[in-house]
C-alpha cells in the first residue's frame, strides 16, 4: 500500500500546487479544452493516478477504496484541468468496461481511456423518452455480423468530437421494455451517425443531438450479451452519479474559491454569514462522500452515488448564487466566470439523471419506501403508447 507521503511526493514531480485563485471552470462551462486535460492525464497515465482503482493491467493501481481516498485527497492538492471532456470514458464507460465488457474490448479501449486519447459520449437519452430511459425507441437490428442502427438521442454531451459512442438500442421490441435493450459501442465517426450541436443559455455547445440513419456496428462492438443491456445501463448510471458528484471537473474546493472572492471584497455580515453557510455545505459534501466511498466494497457504486449528486449539484448552484450576490448588480453585466457558472448551473439537475429521478432511488433502496406504481413494466413495448 502507498502511503500518503508517498503518494504525495510523487504527484508532487509531475504537478503543479492548485492555486485557489486561479479562474474557476466547471462541466466545461465557459470554454471547450481538450489539450490542457489530455496533458494531465498523460501525465498521470504511468503511476495509474487518474485511475488507481482499475487493475494494474489496464494501467490502474488496483486500489482499494480506502487507497483510491487518499489518491483523491492528495490530487486536490495540486492543479487540475477541467476533466470533462473524458469524464464520461474515466467515470462511467471505463468502469462499466470493466464490470460488463469481454477481455478484449477492455484491452483495446481502456488505455486510450486512461490517457485521454479517445473521448467517449453517451447516447441514452431520447425526446420522446424522458427520464423513462427504458422506453427507448432507437432500433438496432442485426445484419451478420453487423448491427444496424436507426434512432435520435439527445443531450450527449461532447458527441461533436468524441471518438465512440456508449450506445444503447432496441433489439427486441416484443418483450418488455427493460428486457430487449442492448449495449453497443459507436464509432462516431462512422457513416450513417449525424452530430448536431445544441447552444445553451451559458453560450456553450457542448450538448448534442445525435441523428442515426443505418449506421453500422459491428457485433464485436456490443457490450454484454443481446438483450442484456439494461444490466449495462444500471452499472453505467451508478458509476454516471457517482462521477457528477465527485471531484475532477476542475472547480476544486467551491467553498474555497468562494472565500478567495468574498476577502477580495468588503461584504457586509449577512453576505459573510451565507459565504460560511456553503462553506459548511462544501465540508458535509466532503465529508458525506468521503464516508461513502471508504465504506463501500469494491465493485458496482450503489445508491449513495444518487446522495452524492444530489448535494453536489445543490453546492453548485448556491455556490454560484452567493457568488453573483457578492459581485452585486454588477454581476449581471459580468461575463467572467461565475456569470457562467450560474448559467451552467441549473443544468445539474438535470444532466446525469434528474434530481427527482435521484429522489426516487433514495427513497426506495435508501430510506425503503414503497416503490412507484408502474403499469408498463411487464407489457411488450411495441403494445405500449408511444
Amino acid at each position: 500500500m502507498t502511503t500518503v507521503d508517498e503518494t504525495r511526493a510523487a504527484l508532487a514531480a509531475l504537478l503543479r500546487p492548485r492555486d485557489a485563485r486561479e479562474p474557476v471552470t466547471v462541466l466545461g462551462a465557459g470554454r471547450d479544452d481538450l489539450d490542457a486535460g489530455r496533458a494531465y492525464l498523460v501525465a498521470l497515465a504511468d503511476g495509474g493516478w487518474a485511475v488507481p482503482t482499475w487493475p494494474l493491467e489496464y494501467g490502474g493501481r488496483d486500489a482499494n477504496p480506502e487507497e483510491a481516498a487518499v489518491v483523491a485527497r492528495e490530487l486536490a492538492r495540486f492543479e487540475q484541468p477541467d476533466l470533462y471532456p473524458f469524464l464520461v470514458g474515466i467515470g462511467v464507460v471505463g468502469p462499466t468496461l470493466l464490470t460488463c465488457a469481454s477481455k478484449e474490448q477492455q484491452s483495446r479501449w481502456l488505455p486510450a481511456i486512461r490517457s485521454g486519447a479517445e473521448i467517449w459520449c453517451q447516447l441514452f437519452s431520447e425526446p420522446g423518452a424522458g427520464s423513462d430511459l427504458a422506453g427507448l425507441a432507437t432500433r438496432a437490428e442485426r445484419d451478420g455480423d453487423i448491427w444496424r442502427v436507426t434512432g435520435q438521442k439527445v443531450w450527449s454531451s461532447r458527441a461533436h468530437y468524441a471518438k465512440w459512442g456508449f450506445l444503447l438500442a432496441r433489439t427486441d421490441p416484443t418483450v418488455p421494455k427493460h428486457s430487449g435493450i442492448t449495449a453497443f459501442a459507436i464509432d462516431m465517426q462512422a457513416p450513417g451517425v449525424d452530430i448536431r450541436p445544441l447552444r445553451q443559455m451559458n453560450g456553450d455547445a457542448h450538448f448534442s443531438e445525435v441523428f442515426l440513419e443505418d449506421a453500422a456496428v459491428s457485433d464485436s462492438d456490443r457490450i454484454g450479451d443481446v438483450g442484456a443491456g439494461w444490466n449495462v445501463t444500471r452499472t453505467a448510471l451508478a458509476n454516471e452519479r457517482g462521477a457528477v458528484g465527485a471531484a475532477g471537473t476542475g472547480m476544486g474546493s467551491p467553498a474555497e474559491r468562494l472565500l478567495e472572492l468574498c476577502r477580495d471584497r468588503a461584504v457586509d455580515p449577512v453576505a459573510r454569514d451565507r459565504v460560511t453557510s456553503v462553506h459548511v455545505m462544501s465540508e458535509v459534501n466532503r465529508l458525506t462522500t468521503r464516508r461513502a466511498r471508504d465504506a463501500a466494497k469494491a465493485g458496482t457504486p450503489g445508491p449513495e452515488g444518487s446522495g452524492a449528486k444530489l448535494r453536489g449539484g445543490e453546492l453548485f448552484k448556491e455556490t454560484a448564487r452567493t457568488a453573483l450576490g457578492l459581485l452585486g448588480a454588477a454581476g449581471s453585466l459580468d461575463e467572467g466566470e461565475w456569470s457562467t457558472l450560474f448559467l451552467t448551473a441549473p443544468s445539474i439537475s438535470i444532466r446525469g439523471g434528474t434530481d427527482e429521478i435521484q429522489r426516487n432511488i433514495v427513497g426506495e433502496r435508501v430510506l425503503g419506501l414503497p416503490v412507484e406504481p408502474r403499469t408498463d413494466a411487464d407489457r411488450p413495448w411495441n403494445e405500449l403508447p408511444h
